[in-house]
């Protein structure tokens, strides 16, 4: 007879634990909308899920460390007309959320360290090019601001945030419903899957499909043959309405932490924690090499024009801590500074006249331009106040 060799892995024992009742995010009510999607998203500062909301699309935002019973008055994050499909952060700004609508658009949001004392209402940039509602979305993993949605128009598009500008359209590469989009590594490619069951890998900016395939496959990938490994399971009695994944720079890596799962039920979130026994406390250099980081390795334009980059890696030794909050810069064109092309003169009978702005037009401009920064700095007063009032509550709690 011959012996069954067991394969030697440093993921072997891992194990998946629940956290404790009062570790857990209670009465939420998770939304029942029905979509492919994971309602949740999660980073290292916040935890997001979208929830039921009457007269539009909401979705809570909670600090990771607000476990237990949330309060019914919670502020929500509102702006949509029609409910919201999927929520992703971005990977290079923790304060940075976008989601995506039934409405047909796509926002994204700059969430404060502090808990508002009222909603978000006001998204720093609402993104329109879907003819109908926007399903997925996804930041690009290396490049600064860019943003990918993907509506049920079978269209994908590719923003940048920070212009609030449509950087490519890939409205012929898809004859039905998509599914989802991932991207690779780098950003350089991604893969889609649709509901004519067929997988395609994208260069975006060739706007080129580069290989198709009518097979779904889903792997755990090793280095030596066979290449393809099973490690463990994790199984409960209730089922997930969603799931959000931390991302690795979230881990707590002095407990040997090697995923984080976000779990939804029907009204709570209930964290997963996935470990790996070890003897030691000293730092696991093989179970955290150098992960992503949150410095982007590109701007927009540079990835639009062809260039790419492998993501910023980070080391986890000494832990990872949140960047403060930053703010989202967003600088629309001005499209008066875009004259039209010159063409054929025509007599000054007619009423197409050369355009031009009058000393009147940019009187006003101006100042509109006076009033929108008043209207910022009110809105940085009126936080500042909020800020000191949720210390001061906290403080006499």
């Amino acid at each position: 007879m011959s012996r069954r060799v067991v394969r030697q892995s440093k993921f072997r024992h891992v194990f998946g634990q629940p956290v404790k009742a009062d570790q857990m995010y209670e009465d939420i009510r998770v939304s029942k909308v029905t979509c492919d999607s994971s309602f949740c998203a999660v980073n290292p500062k916040f935890v997001a899920i979208i929830v039921e909301s009457g007269g539009g699309g909401a979705f809570i935002v909670l600090p990771l460390a607000k476990t237990g019973r949330v309060d019914k008055n919670h502020p929500l994050v509102t702006g949509h007309t029609a409910p919201v499909l999927d929520i992703d952060w971005c990977p290079h700004n923790d304060n940075v959320i976008a989601s995506a609508s039934e409405d047909t658009t796509v926002m994204v949001w700059q969430i404060p360290d502090y808990v508002p004392v009222r909603n978000i209402t006001e998204p720093v940039v609402t993104l329109e090019g879907h003819s109908k509602r926007v399903s997925i979305i996804s930041w690009h993993p290396t490049a600064r601001n860019v943003l990918l949605s993907a509506g049920c128009d079978n269209l994908v598009i590719l923003w940048n945030v920070g212009t609030g500008e449509m950087l490519l359209a890939l409205d012929d590469m898809h004859t039905d419903l998509i599914y989802n989009v991932g991207w690779n590594r780098n950003g350089s490619l991604l893969v889609t899957t649709c509901k004519d069951k067929k997988v395609r890998v994208i260069d975006p900016r060739k706007q080129q499909i580069i290989a198709g395939d009518s097979s779904i496959r889903y792997f755990e990938i090793t280095d030596e043959a066979p290449y393809v490994h099973y490690l463990n399971t994790y199984s409960s009695k209730e089922p997930q309405r969603g799931m959000g994944f931390m991302p690795k720079r979230g881990l707590d890596v002095s407990k040997c932490e090697i995923a984080r799962f976000f779990k939804l039920h029907e009204r709570k979130c209930e964290p997963i924690v996935m470990t790996v026994p070890r003897k030691s406390d000293l730092f696991q250099d093989d179970l955290y090499p150098d992960t992503p980081g949150p410095e982007p390795a590109l701007e927009a334009d540079e990835w639009l024009s062809g260039k790419d980059a492998e993501p910023i890696l980070i080391s986890l030794r000494d832990g990872y801590v949140p960047i403060k909050n930053r703010e989202l810069k967003v600088v629309k064109k001005n499209i008066l500074d875009s004259k039209p092309p010159p063409g054929p003169r025509r007599s000054h009978s007619t009423c197409d006249s050369d355009f031009s702005v009058s000393p009147a037009l940019e009187e006003v401009l101006e100042e509109i331009r006076a009033l929108k920064e008043t209207v910022q700095a009110q809105e940085k007063r009126i936080c500042d106040l909020e800020n000191k009032l949720c210390q001061f509550t906290n403080g006499t709690d």
